[in-house]
């Protein structure tokens, strides 16, 4: 079989990527479609680089290159079509006279070979693939491509004749196979003339890959278009769907300025030329609202916004920008306009008779009441921040204005339809409508397909059009319906339906209203939708940056809250954290990332997880900060970060802690005494200059420890020393206040947790007040701590001779039986043998051996030596070098912690009965 297919036709190697690129092409927008072109052609020749060029004149212009560096790419633009060779040795001053170019580009210029130059020009003119040699004798002295051996050009084809070329530069002087140059024919046949439109309305020299592609995508999708308007050449260059909404056809448009303003109204097209030409002649920013006509003879709304680009002489090189239909918002403010005018009958039209006085009086009040409804919703709708608030804003004044009795508001989720808010409906019914889908028929499903009103006047017509809907109507209990879809920029995103408790027939003037007023809602509608899921976006990162809950631990009860800085901002730098620590050990932490915002909670989160690796390390508080000082210089960012690091020891009650620019905690004592200890000032992270000061503190049981940041403190109504002292009175005054309620707080660990919750209320509600605006976020970590049990605790010195490892399991036997743990009797009489026997043979005294009996079994052997225990990879034949690796299978977890005078190197053993910390 495999002979019988070897015979047979040969395989051109280049046929799949060929394949593959005619494939591709169909699939590609016009600006992407040249580059993609041009690399699938330098690869499939096996290229250094390559370039692309479209016709203008005489000369030829850079529209793409792929390989080269930006340099070596502008030494191919704008190349004459008169260059034939000969000139490759002309002098630069030359050059620049004779293509009207500054000296110091025509030098840049002049780096090109005329071989090179003349490639694209040839292939060109003569509509062929061409290849030239590059003169191996000359010096390698063009930067543009110092390995190359020659250039490849091949012709595109535009209306008529070629209109532009792809060059590539190729390595080696070799011929071109047969292969290759159907490859490049093939493939240029395949790029059909869409390249041409993209490749003359091409704004920069050099294009570069696109990172903004699902931009584009999402812009196409919303109808929005692009155009480029060359005022130099008069051109107006303009995407499908620019062309589409001023109601032009690719077919026809000519690209000519003339033709592009000959679409707007012919009542709107002077002044829209002329806020354009006045936006070129003095460089700013193009906005310009106007009439376009449409193939089928109507008109639409469009709006038009753009920007001028300088060009390099100084004067406006183009104007960019965009264009929209804005029919339906015009429509929806003409009207809200229009009935906001005063009018002499109100809702009531057709009063062609003398007027009543009394009916006038009548109708003025009318009039004055709608009035005071439309400007309390839109008032309302100005200040909306979420969906919940645009629906309490709409229902408040709309409803008595029109007599009805019930809302309910949906928005659009995939093919679903989800209530978002109603008003007047019981829960059984709203959750009704969420099981209705987008495909569905119903009144609703029906004014978002056709994005028009529907107006139901009785429950006789609702059955008689939706006789499937019956039930549903029943329940609701309504007599009459205005569906009303909302539609915000030209998209549909939900609908809104008012109900009456009879039937009622809206006139004209009310239907009109209605549509304006949803109109307003639309808009403040999916404004409030961003803003709900920003915001749902940015809990949810908020969340996963702080701790979800804190440890519950023997040595600490702890609290904590995180206040945004205001309603508008919902992440922030500020953080703290409560590690757990070998030996019942805790620490405490908390840090401030100065501002608010995603880049800040970003940088926080980073500072998190590094203390939280660095406090593995079990190493002094001053350590950890001097350590994280030096990560935050690597993280970069110009955001300026303060910690406070504190661990507390139950087992003498101590704590220690060290700063880097952060206000010390605040401590109160059991009997009511409050105090900040005194801190020598230090810099923020990333200015820490070591050493730093470990403070170290002796805290009688049941203290209190406050940890804070400064926007809890600090605010430009008071100074942080202020601010400190209400912090003091205020910690003081929670904490000796009843519980919430007066209902005892629990027993045990749940109950202290719930005091601090409590406390933390009190203290965040006292210093930042409800309703009063605060520039910072802030967070407040309140720990109180608790003493080890003396008789959880126990501790021996031991001799420095061989005979210490046998006292030693002598009195880990008997300390066992006390305990009631005889069961790990064995295990740890072998850990603490291995580990006082890894003492005594090659560490110095004095040797300590404790115990700890927490959540779980704690062995501690502490010695001199500063050295660093490493389990080693003993062979076989080896005496020693198993002892820690023993130690690590037999223990939970083990480690070596380091101190002013020597080491610990402790183990863990899980303990009957009781649940292990993770």
């Amino acid at each position: 079989m495999d002979e019988e297919h070897s015979g047979s036709q040969e395989v051109e190697p280049d046929a799949p990527r060929l394949r593959m690129a005619a494939a591709a092409v169909g699939a590609l927008s016009e600006a992407e479609l040249l580059p993609f072109v041009l690399h699938q052609v330098v690869a499939g020749l096996g290229g250094l680089g390559g370039v692309a060029h479209v016709r203008e004149g005489d000369r030829l212009r850079l529209v793409a290159a792929c390989g080269l560096s930006p340099d070596a790419a502008r030494a191919w633009d704008d190349l004459p079509l008169d260059v034939a060779g000969g000139r490759e040795d002309s002098p630069p001053r030359a050059a620049a006279a004779r293509d009207g170019l500054p000296l110091e580009e025509a030098g840049a210029r002049e780096e090109l070979p005329s071989a090179a130059r003349a490639g694209p020009v040839v292939a060109l003119r003569e509509g062929r693939l061409v290849r030239l040699p590059l003169d191996p004798s000359r010096p390698p002295r063009w930067r543009a491509f110092p390995l190359a051996a020659g250039v490849i050009g091949v012709p595109l084809t535009g209306p008529g004749h070629p209109q532009g070329v792809l060059s590539v530069l190729m390595a080696l002087p070799d011929p071109l196979s047969g292969s290759d140059q159907r490859f490049l024919g093939e493939l240029a046949a395949a790029t059909d003339d869409r390249w041409l439109h993209v490749a003359t309305g091409t704004l920069p020299a050099v294009p570069r890959p696109n990172p903004f592609s699902r931009v584009s995508e999402i812009i196409r999708e919303m109808n929005v278009g692009l155009w480029d308007w060359d005022p130099g050449a008069d051109r107006v260059v303009a995407d499908e769907t620019a062309l589409w909404v001023m109601g032009l056809s690719r077919d026809t448009y000519d690209e000519r300025a003339e033709t592009w303003f000959s679409a707007v109204h012919p009542d709107d097209a002077p002044v829209t030329r002329a806020t354009a030409e006045h936006a070129v002649a003095g460089g700013g920013d193009y906005v310009a609202e106007y009439r376009v006509h449409r193939p089928d003879g109507g008109t639409a709304w469009v709006e038009g916004r753009g920007h001028a680009a300088p060009g390099t002489g100084g004067g406006v090189a183009r104007l960019t920008g965009t264009v929209w239909e804005v029919t339906w918002t015009r429509a929806t403010r003409d009207a809200t306009e229009k009935l906001l005018r005063p009018t002499p009958d109100g809702f009531l039209a057709g009063n062609t008779g003398k007027p009543d006085p009394a009916e006038q009086i009548s109708a003025a009040q009318r009039m004055e009441q709608r009035a005071a409804r439309i400007a309390e919703l839109t008032e309302g709708l100005a200040q909306a921040l979420t969906v919940s608030d645009v629906v309490k804003a709409m229902a408040v004044p709309v409803l008595p204005l029109f007599g009805a009795t019930a809302l309910v508001t949906a928005a659009i989720d995939g093919r679903r339809l989800r209530v978002v808010g109603s008003f007047g409906y019981p829960k059984e019914f709203i959750d009704l409508f969420d099981t209705i889908g987008l495909d569905a028929m119903s009144p609703a499903t029906d004014a978002l397909r056709s994005r028009t009103p529907m107006f139901i006047s009785s429950a006789r017509e609702y059955e008689k059009r939706y006789p499937h809907l019956s039930d549903l109507r029943a329940r609701g209990g309504k007599q009459a319906w205005a569906f009303l879809p909302l539609i915000a920029s030209g998209r549909s995103v939900g609908y809104c339906v008012i109900a009456f408790d009879t039937p009622r027939t809206l006139n004209d003037e009310e239907r009109t209203l209605l549509v304006a007023l949803a109109g307003l809602v639309a808009h403040a509608f999916e404004r409030a939708r961003l803003y709900d899921a920003e915001h749902s976006r940015a809990q949810e990162l908020q969340r996963g940056l702080l701790p979800q809950t804190l440890p519950v631990l023997p040595a600490v009860s702890a609290a904590a809250r995180y206040i945004p800085a205001g309603p508008d901002a919902e992440v922030g730098g500020d953080w703290y954290d409560v590690i757990p620590l070998p030996s019942e050990r805790v620490a405490l932490v908390i840090g401030d990332v100065m501002g608010h915002g995603v880049s800040e909670a970003v940088t926080m989160g980073r500072l998190r997880a590094a203390v939280r690796t660095l406090a593995d390390l079990d190493v002094p508080p001053d350590e950890l900060l001097t350590r994280l000082d030096s990560l935050v210089n690597t993280l970069g960012g110009a955001s300026s970060a303060t910690c406070l690091y504190a661990v507390y020891d139950p087992t003498n009650c101590t704590l220690a802690f060290a700063s880097a620019g952060h206000p010390p905690p605040a401590i109160l004592h059991p009997d009511g005494s409050a105090y900040f200890p005194p801190l020598d000032p230090s810099p923020p992270l990333g200015l820490v200059q070591p050493p730093l000061h470990t403070v170290e503190l002796v805290l009688p049981p049941e203290s209190l420890v406050v940890m804070y940041t400064d926007g809890l403190v600090e605010s430009p109504a008071k100074d942080i020393d202020a601010g400190m002292a209400e912090l003091g009175r205020s910690v003081t005054a929670a904490a000796s206040r009843p519980p919430t309620g007066h209902t005892p707080y629990p027993s045990g660990p749940g109950g202290d947790s719930v005091r601090l919750e409590d406390l933390c209320h009190r203290v965040t509600a006292n210093l930042l007040p409800l309703g009063e605006p605060y520039l910072d976020d802030a967070a407040l970590l309140v720990a109180c701590t608790h003493a080890l049990d003396p008789g959880d605790m126990a501790s021996w010195s031991l001799p420095e001779n061989p005979l210490a490892a046998g006292q030693a399991r002598k009195l880990v036997r008997a300390q066992l039986g006390d305990w009631d743990l005889e069961e790990l009797s064995m295990t740890t009489e072998l850990l603490v043998s291995e580990l006082v026997g890894n003492v005594i043979r090659h560490a110095d005294g004095p040797v300590h051996l404790r115990m700890l009996r927490g959540r779980t079994l704690i062995c501690e052997v502490s010695d001199g030596s500063p050295a660093t225990p490493r389990i080693r990879h003993a062979g076989d034949n080896d005496e020693g070098g198993r002892g820690l690796q023993l130690v690590a299978a037999l223990s939970y977890r083990w480690g070596a912690r380091f101190t002013a005078t020597g080491k610990y190197i402790w183990t863990e053993q899980r303990r009957p009965g009781v649940l292990a910390p993770d």
